[in-house]
């Protein structure tokens, strides 16, 4: 299966579900960027429920803009907020101190766009989980596709998507499970398990 997604911030399960169980992946580069979608937000799994990290974008709606043009408004200390988050969310789940390290010079490196850091997002995690995986970059925007499939509705924040198999998250006795986090939340409960879970 040949497919074609949204590079994403952190990308939820569903999108990496579609990452690892194809042949070839092809990341969405080449198209207009839209609000309110996943192109710049994450959900973990915080102690009160859902928590949605968003990195903050200069964006007005007037002038359409491409999704590489998209600058991050770094002047918000959005970094250090998101790294406080996951620490707090994931601190006491069991891979945590075992990924951290890798994920750190997302938090620690300053980038301007948005897409530049979606990529960099994707290329550490599948290093983290050591995934063989070389994603190919669009050149340009294809609105009917003959040879790839389509998930490219992932990225809307209302895209319905089967429900996941459970399993243990940080605090799951408190609000029971939460499907479809990202692939952050899998990482740091189930470890070296991630990649054979989103293969079942």
């Amino acid at each position: 299966m040949n497919s074609l997604i949204y590079p994403t911030y952190f990308p939820n399960l569903a999108h990496f579900w579609a990452i690892i169980n194809s042949d070839a992946i092809h990341l969405e580069v080449s198209d207009n960027y839209q609000k309110q979608s996943y192109r710049n937000r994450s959900e973990i799994y915080g102690a009160n429920g859902k928590l949605a990290l968003t990195v903050p974008v200069t964006y007005t709606q007037k002038n359409r803009q491409l999704y590489k043009d998209v600058k991050i408004a770094n002047e918000e200390q959005w970094q250090l907020l998101h790294l406080k988050s996951l620490q707090s969310a994931y601190s006491m789940s069991p891979f945590f101190e075992f990924y951290i390290d890798d994920l750190m010079p997302l938090f620690e490196e300053r980038f301007d766009y948005i897409l530049d850091l979606n990529l960099r997002c994707i290329e550490v995690l599948l290093n983290s989980l050591q995934l063989d995986i070389h994603p190919i970059k669009t050149v340009r925007f294809e609105k009917e596709l003959v040879d790839k499939t389509d998930f490219r509705n992932l990225v809307k924040r209302n895209a319905v998507v089967q429900p996941f198999e459970t399993y243990t998250q940080v605090f799951t006795e408190k609000h029971g499970f939460i499907s479809n986090l990202s692939i952050l939340d899998l990482l740091f409960n189930e470890g070296p398990n991630t990649a054979l879970y989103l293969k079942k």
